[in-house]
């Protein structure tokens, strides 16, 4: 069983890809970026876009019948990762007691400027 969930980011189908993908009861979720409605949410500040696109990717994963609390493992890109403790803030907000296995890297650029933090989840339904 093969379920594509999309979402509104302007880029799903010019690029081909899906905001969500689940097979079975393994869920992968895109990259994901603080982005909702073609407009960046919370320009210059890595701790509001985390949360944004943390709910995003909960949004999502609701969508395929998977829960924030089934998240295994998370990638989080940076674009500074001086600020790395503005980010782990949010994100251990969200999985404090859950504590999937998580990596943070700083990379160069994200697709926009003004995106400062991009996500990525992998979950597994009981």
């Amino acid at each position: 069983m093969r379920q594509n969930i999309g979402s509104s980011a302007p880029w799903e189908a010019s690029v081909g890809y899906s905001r969500a993908v689940r097979v079975n009861n393994v869920v992968h979720v895109a990259g994901t970026t603080a982005t909702m409605d073609g407009e960046v949410v919370g320009v210059g500040d890595a701790y509001e876009q985390t949360r944004v696109i943390l709910g995003i990717i909960g949004d999502a994963l609701r969508e395929t019948g998977a829960s924030l609390e089934d998240v295994v493992r998370t990638r989080i890109f940076v674009t500074d990762i001086s600020r790395w403790e503005e980010v782990g803030r949010a994100h251990g907000e969200v999985f404090g007691t859950i504590r999937p296995a998580a990596t943070m890297v700083q990379v160069s650029a994200l697709i926009d400027p003004q995106h400062l933090v991009e996500i990525e989840a992998e979950a597994i339904i009981p």
